[in-house]
């Protein structure tokens, strides 16, 4: 009866703020009318492209009948920044670019369209913090929250600010990666045999037709001055390319924005596993303490006594051959595996902040009305530790994507051709001292950018949750995390 009464205080509560931010809305709609309006000209410009994002994650899960097909079609919706729109595909006659966007050279219609995709990321952020600001305004019925001056703190968080432009560029790249890319995955991965393109050819003064396949043995960067095609550069067939080539030919920035998107997936899919776990045994560790509590440090420990990454190397390849191992490549493997041994440095860093919620009063109140267990974890436990799993969660993100380009380079992991940071860099190892250089370097410095990015936002999110802690300092709980990351 305790419990019916505590349930029914809580839902009273929520029913409350929600019929009084309606009610606001009613007297008030013009802001929140406009504020809809923009979401739905957003959504509509780029339906194509969420709709290809939402079906490839749905082919990585191996969901449904017919992936591919869904994928295929989902591509084929037209977007405001398709590269159909704006494309960069073409050849000079020897007077002019034929082919291109209005005539223009390829790489300024490539960089118009990458300047067009990340002025619609901008706008979408824009949209976002808008809409914040308009709640906050006009319509919550608190005057005053504590993420109020979690915002607040952040906004003055330099170092934070940094994180969370690199972490943004990294989410655009690999959300937009198929826009992105100078030419196609499977033009330039997957199938280059299967297509042409057309070139100019200046010693006849004729069109050519060639394969894409054939076009890129005549560009591999092999760390000769005479075969080697660097950043900012043509090749003979006129294609740019605005990192180079491979020592396969292939087009590396194409190759590095497939990547992104790779690498993205399977960092969130490992990440959210591990997090999901280590919320729950924190909960749990706090709520019963005990015996609970003990054999869950047992288990945490012995799972972090194995060194991580051996693990994940013997792992993927014991499985490689099943059907998990198939899924997307092999990454839906390598995140589960990744999120199975990884859960107890989340779990250190969100135990004692759980332990410290549970021992206060309100939820010896709770026990005391009889309210469920997880009921009182959901409500009132789970809150509590949601900053502190923003913090690490963010932090893993980087150790993540460190973890699978590591394997993609001991050439474990992703399955060829399938693109991987990681690949990129072991492919252009032995150039690194010729003028190949760019194969490695500039995979290896983009991987330290973005991993650097999300260290640096979990820093600012830690300082903007508690300012009592130092921005400099790394507490023994961020240690673990990215230790084990």
């Amino acid at each position: 009866m305790h419990s019916n009464h505590s349930n029914h205080d809580d839902s009273t509560d929520t029913t409350g703020a929600a019929e009084m931010t309606l009610q606001r809305i009613r007297e008030q709609p013009r802001p929140a009318l406009v504020w809809v309006g923009v979401a739905t000209v957003l959504f509509a410009l780029e339906f194509g492209a969420v709709a290809s994002l939402v079906a490839e994650l749905w082919q990585a899960l191996g969901v449904g009948r017919r992936p591919s097909w869904l994928v295929e079609r989902a591509n084929a919706i037209p977007t405001l920044t398709s590269r159909d729109l704006i494309t960069n595909a073409g050849y000079f006659d020897g007077d002019r670019w034929v082919g291109t966007f209005a005539g223009l050279e390829p790489r300024t219609a490539w960089l118009l369209r990458v300047g067009l995709v990340y002025a619609y990321a901008v706008a979408v952020v824009g949209w976002c913090w808008v809409g914040y600001r308009r709640y906050r305004r006009h319509y919550r019925p608190a005057e005053w929250t504590p993420l109020d001056d979690v915002v607040d703190r952040l906004r003055r968080h330099r170092w934070g600010q940094f994180g969370m432009v690199v972490v943004f560029l990294f989410l655009v790249l690999a959300v937009f990666a198929p826009t992105l890319g100078t030419t196609t995955v499977d033009q330039n991965i997957n199938n280059p045999f299967g297509h042409q393109i057309e070139y100019y050819d200046a010693e006849t003064g004729s069109i050519e037709s060639i394969t894409v396949g054939t076009a890129n043995r005549q560009t591999q960067s092999r760390g000769i001055p005479d075969r080697n095609v660097g950043p900012f550069t043509y090749d003979q067939y006129g294609r740019y390319h605005p990192f180079g080539t491979l020592p396969s030919g292939k087009d590396l920035f194409t190759f590095l924005a497939a990547g992104a998107r790779v690498s993205l997936v399977i960092s969130l899919l490992a990440v959210g596993l591990a997090s999901v776990i280590a919320v729950s045994f924190a909960l749990l560790s706090a709520y019963y303490k005990g015996l609970i509590d003990l054999v869950f440090v047992i288990g945490s420990d012995s799972v972090m006594s194995l060194p991580q990454l051996l693990l994940l190397m013997l792992l993927s390849v014991l499985f490689s051959d099943t059907w998990i191992g198939q899924l997307y490549s092999g990454g839906i493997l390598l995140a589960l595996i990744y999120g199975a041994t990884s859960w107890p440095f989340l779990w250190r860093a969100l135990r004692g902040p759980a332990l410290q919620v549970g021992d206060e009063e309100w939820i010896d109140a709770a026990r005391s009305y009889g309210q469920r267990p997880i009921t009182t974890m959901r409500r009132h436990m789970f809150p509590y530790v949601t900053g502190y799993l923003l913090v690490y969660g963010s932090m893993s993100l980087g150790g993540a994507i460190i973890a699978i380009a590591g394997l993609s380079f001991l050439g474990l992991g992703i399955s060829p051709p399938t693109p991987e940071w990681g690949r990129a860099v072991d492919a252009g190892q032995q150039y690194v001292a010729s003028h190949s250089w760019h194969i490695s370097l500039i995979p290896g410095l983009l991987i330290t950018l973005v991993v650097t990015g999300f260290n640096a936002l979990g820093d600012g999110i830690r300082d903007a949750i508690d300012p009592q802690t130092e921005s400099g300092s790394t507490d023994s709980q961020g240690a673990a995390v990215g230790g084990g990351a």
